[in-house]
């Protein structure tokens, strides 16, 4: 049995994690996100995910927390994983580098909708979201920037970009699944 890790990267409202959920579900990947972490890290600080990555601007270690993870998922043996990060391609270069994009007025009607969504505040309109969308992308791609000399919009950075503004979750993962030749986990597989 061959290994993956396959990265699944894209601005807010794209179905970042709801594709990678699906898909780990599908192939028997673990699936995991660095959303869930930086969502606990800015409860934590009494924060929304936005005024975290703000914070991040000046405080390292913010930025330092989230990215030791990826160092402890290669450590993991013989697992396959399906992971939901923004920076996930950066600092997993071996893996199957998977972006989604999505139209900037549809991924604020996607978030604006989904009452399960946590750490976030609530919006008044699909356009207070749309400005926070692209507020939250601005510090994040400057950050990304200066830490990291990495652009996360430059395509260049990945092996498949996927407009999933009107493709179903199961004709985007039917996607990522025939063009890697991916076979699901059987039976008795250590995950």
């Amino acid at each position: 049995m061959r290994f993956h890790i396959i990265t699944i990267s894209g601005m807010p409202g794209s179905g970042k994690s709801t594709v990678a959920k699906e898909l780990a579900r599908r192939l028997g990947y673990r699936y995991y996100s660095t959303g869930m972490a930086q969502r606990a890290i800015a409860d934590q600080h009494n924060l929304t995910t936005l005024e975290l990555n703000q914070l991040a601007d000046t405080d390292p270690s913010i930025d330092q927390e989230l990215d030791g993870v990826f160092q402890n998922i290669t450590q993991v043996p013989n697992q396959s994983f399906v992971i939901d990060a923004r920076m996930a391609f950066f600092f997993l270069p071996g893996s199957i580098k998977i972006k989604l994009d999505v139209d900037l007025k549809i991924a604020g009607e996607r978030i604006f909708s989904d009452t399960s969504r946590t750490g976030e505040r609530q919006y008044a309109s699909v356009d207070e979201v749309i400005d926070d969308i692209l507020k939250r992308r601005k510090s994040e791609v400057e950050r990304f920037k200066r830490v990291y000399h990495v652009d996360i919009d430059n395509n260049e950075n990945f092996d498949c970009i996927i407009d999933t503004s009107y493709k179903s979750v199961d004709d985007i993962c039917s996607f990522i699944i025939q063009k890697y030749q991916l076979q699901p986990m059987t039976a008795g597989t250590t995950r």
